[in-house]
């Protein structure tokens, strides 16, 4: 149940625990802590969990006889962990309490999105009518990076005595929070060693086996009213014990405050040293409580989108997760994109092409977060440029999975939980990631008009990938054309042709037009280089005009398929058979997985039409139909509306809508052509994770670029915004649901300009500066401008 500003879960259910806790994570961009139950320790229904951005470790596993290395986000000790039981004064001492002991009474968990703060409470009740209520409030301090703090507050219900707590530091937890991955090993930290510190201070240090990341982390616990503790050790656990007076008017807090320091922490220095110093002293819980709001305030003035109804309010946690996942901390950071968030261990927490769903967003919001993320990309350049030497080839290569290294970190093996067999990963094929990361280096350039990056590092990347399209493209004399084989596109499901000893398949058609995009924006950005610039790079990449002309041709005649008057997934997709659906569906229901049902049944998906999720139409998401037309015609093929308009209608029936984003997609695609199942497809996209659509997936972290991905939907997708040297352009299209919103963004170095949409209307609100005014282009080619402490509103009709 949803209310304003807050997301409630009322009831204790255990089978929805995980969701709840993945829902629920608190972070602030450096690390983030999952929402669980301090009560409770890693078991079948709870996974505490923190996870610090960045902080990866390598393991090898011996896995259907052959070893696999695996790169994983680490799982940190755990400092939420409270144990409690009731003392009271007429009788024996109660069991350790949790909400699995004895169903509660009464059990809420809420969180705060405007303030993030989480809040749990239970009532529990015994045989005697003895009741005990709890209630936890956590927080990770979005002002200090490093600082989170929990306080846990107890009152007696017909009974006195003292309730006894243990407030523990738990180093012994391991990667263990995805079923699927139950065969690898996850025991990533070692060398534990624990000790406490004057001021009811506990401390635990240890390290990651391969990476050698040193980790510290201590927590103060602090009480009221204020008592010592017997302080003692359980293995790789500190242990304070406390015994507080309770009564039917006399309550009692517990508040354990968490300083977490790395090696990876700049400056450098001792992160035992720091961690202790740190959490000494803190300030207080309700003076952190107070900045940690402010903090969230100011974050929310420059982030919020404003969305009227309950659609609002799913949006509205969408973007917390968003922002709690990449806030302005990122900026510090040698991060990418994690997939899943900070909020769980699927895909050990690997950065993949969601930046293309998240960047956008980002970039309107937060430039400077933005542009760390895509240095994070250059940092890794030397290794995607090793990537493609690997494979004889030249430019540079992005790994699909990219962890601390950027060396590809896909799995050879994956699980298929239904069979219960570990059968072959082709997925490293999916070499449009390279796209991806070029796409969001041009995109982000034009959207800030940030020259100096793109000239420098945003150039070295884009032209290495243009280059790496341009010599992996080979030409076919019968076809006269290029064409790009051995590939996989985002459908995923086909990695090989039916009976093949090889893996790939050729001339995905997203891959092809998006590869011929890159050396068109290659070829583009040479010449707007400055002389010596253009001089400098093409020299330092030995770029001749032979090689550039080549560019030149590939960007023209890439082969796209095409069969039955569609665009092609790719070559030979339309002999593909057809999948009998019906059957499917009666049969198993949710046929969102449609490749593990076939595999099980001893079958593959690769023998039929049928997608995981949007492929050819990710084309009508990534370009406007202008856009897309033109990028057809460069490549010498006409794409009109019609055509368009069939290939997303044929494309629709073969969908199995296996990824959160595939709905997100298709919904964006639907709305810029007014189709009637466009609101079907968004709100699906909303409710992915809420309702956790994919079965169970979302306990395991949330799907940050589905939700950027609705935000982003309504942000550009509805307006048509699109910022660029020219100010900002809108072609809104009308989606009736949602029919007026706002939002506040960076344009034209402008911060804070507000847009306000309403039926037929646009407002535009620039805050006073020395700058330029700030012009508005309208679909009719109508041009206004907006000067700094003004606001217009334009007719849109």
């Amino acid at each position: 149940m949803t209310a304003g500003w807050s997301w409630i879960h009322e009831g204790y259910a255990p089978e929805g625990e995980r969701l709840v806790e993945a829902l629920c994570t608190l972070g602030n961009g450096r690390f983030a802590t999952r929402g669980s139950a301090p009560e409770c320790p890693a078991g079948p229904v709870h996974y505490p969990g923190t996870y610090l951005a960045g902080c990866y470790d390598r393991l090898t596993s011996l896995v259907a006889g052959e070893r696999v290395e695996n790169e994983d986000l680490v799982n940190l000790p755990n400092w939420t962990l409270l144990r409690y039981r009731c003392l009271p004064d007429d009788a024996p001492p109660g069991a350790w309490l949790s909400p699995d002991s004895d169903a509660p009474r009464h059990y809420e968990v809420r969180l705060d999105l405007r303030a993030g703060v989480l809040t749990r409470r239970l009532f529990l009740q015994d045989a005697r009518g003895r009741g005990l209520r709890v209630t936890h409030v956590r927080i990770v301090h979005m002002g200090d990076a490093r600082i989170a703090a929990q306080r846990t507050t107890f009152r007696a219900y017909g009974w006195s005595g003292a309730v006894e707590v243990e407030s523990v530091l738990d180093g012994a937890v391991a990667n263990a929070g995805v079923e699927r991955y139950r065969d690898l090993d996850g025991n990533h930290l070692t060398e534990h060693r624990t000790g406490f510190e004057p001021g009811g201070v506990a401390r635990l240090s240890c390290r990651t086996v391969e990476s050698g990341i040193r980790i510290a982390m201590a927590v103060r616990t602090v009480t009221e009213p204020a008592h010592l503790a017997r302080e003692g050790t359980r293995g790789p656990r500190t242990v304070q014990t406390y015994r507080l007076p309770l009564g039917p008017r006399r309550s009692a807090t517990v508040v354990k405050t968490l300083a977490l320091h790395t090696s990876l922490d700049r400056p450098a220095a001792d992160p035992v040293t720091e961690a202790v110093d740190a959490a000494t002293h803190a300030e207080a819980f309700p003076v952190l409580l107070a900045t940690h709001t402010a903090s969230w305030h100011g974050l929310w003035e420059q982030g919020e989108l404003s969305v009227p109804g309950e659609t609002g309010r799913v949006l509205r946690l969408h973007l917390f997760h968003l922002l709690q996942t990449l806030s302005p901390h990122t900026a510090e950071l040698d991060v990418g994109v994690p997939a899943r968030g900070l909020h769980g261990e699927a895909y050990r927490g690997h950065v993949f092409w969601d930046e293309l769903f998240v960047l956008p967003y980002v970039t309107l919001h937060f430039p400077e977060v933005a542009r760390a993320l895509l240095m994070y990309r250059h940092r890794r350049l030397p290794a995607a440029r090793a990537a493609a030497r690997a494979a004889g080839a030249r430019g540079a290569v992005f790994p699909w999975q990219s962890a601390s290294s950027g060396r590809e970190e896909s799995q050879s093996l994956h699980l298929n939980p239904r069979s219960g067999r570990w059968v072959p990963d082709h997925s490293a094929l999916q070499r449009h990631v390279s796209s991806a990361v070029a796409i969001n280096v041009w995109r982000y350039a034009r959207a800030t008009g940030d020259r100096g990056f793109l000239n420098s590092a945003g150039a070295e990347i884009l032209l290495e990938v243009a280059r790496h399209w341009a010599g992996a493209a080979t030409y076919d004399a019968e076809r006269g054309r290029y064409r790009l084989r051995g590939v996989v596109g985002p459908d995923e499901y086909h990695d090989a042709y039916p009976g093949a000893t090889t893996p790939g398949v050729d001339d995905n058609a997203y891959t092809n037009a998006t590869a011929a995009w890159v050396l068109a924006r290659g070829l583009e950005l040479l010449g707007e280089l400055p002389d010596a610039r253009r001089e400098e790079l093409t020299g330092t990449l030995s770029l001749d005009r032979e090689e550039l002309s080549r560019w030149e041709d590939v960007s023209r005649r890439l082969y796209v398929p095409f069969h039955q008057g569609v665009v092609s997934q790719f070559d030979g997709y339309g002999d593909l058979a057809e999948l009998d659906w019906s059957h499917y569906r009666d049969r198993y229901g949710d046929i969102r997985r449609l490749d593990r049902i076939l595999e099980a049944e001893g079958d593959t998906v690769n023998r039929y039409q049928a997608s995981k999720q949007a492929d050819t139409l990710m084309l009508g998401y990534l370009f406007r139909p202008a856009e897309l037309r033109d990028l057809f015609a460069r490549l010498g093929y006409a794409l009109d509306d019609d055509l368009w308009r069939t290939t997303v209608a044929y494309y629709l029936r073969r969908t199995s809508h296996g990824s959160t984003l595939s709905s997100l997609v298709h919904g964006w695609v639907l709305t810029r052509q007014k189709g009637p199942q466009a609101w079907d497809h968004c709100r699906e996209a909303l409710l992915g994770d809420v309702a956790d659509l994919q079965g169970g997936t979302t306990g395991e972290g949330i799907h940050l670029g589905a939700m950027a991905g609705t935000v982003d939907l309504v942000e550009r997708g509805l307006t048509g915004l699109e910022a660029g040297p020219e100010g900002l352009r809108v072609a809104p299209v009308e989606l009736r649901q949602i029919p007026r919103f706002a939002f506040t963004v960076c344009l034209a170095g402008h911060r804070g300009v507000r847009l306000r949409m309403l039926p037929g209307r646009l407002g535009v609100r620039v805050p006073r500066s020395a700058r330029s005014p700030l012009t508005v282009v309208l679909p009719d080619e109508r041009r206004g401008t907006v000067a700094p402490g003004e606001e217009r509103w334009f007719r849109l009709g």
